[in-house]
């Protein structure tokens, strides 16, 4: 649920679209791959979109009141589990334009 410094140009990206768009409400949807318990993967899906949220609140004053954010676990993978190739595509945070 630490952001890497490689997320921050999208990210910023992100926050400059909603600034300039005043009305724009997000859906931050965290994700993780199949390792570990299944309440571990749902806290840690949590953690990891709180933690895009606040980096956008915090690095570009956007409103909380148009973030949300929400932990999917394990339970939507795009990819197989099985490799490590397919688990990485399963870390990730996805944006739903609300």
């Amino acid at each position: 649920d630490k952001l890497k410094s490689s997320s921050f140009k999208i990210l910023d990206e992100i926050g400059i679209a909603l600034k300039e768009n005043p009305a724009m409400k997000l859906k931050i949807t965290g994700h993780t791959d199949s390792d570990g318990t299944e309440s571990d993967n749902m806290m840690l899906s949590l953690n990891r979109a709180k933690s895009v949220k606040n980096y956008l609140v915090s690095q570009h004053q956007i409103p909380e009141n148009r973030l949300f954010f929400e932990g999917k676990g394990e339970s939507n993978p795009v990819s197989s589990n099985t490799t490590t190739e397919g688990k990485a595509q399963n870390r990730r945070v996805e944006f739903t334009k609300l």
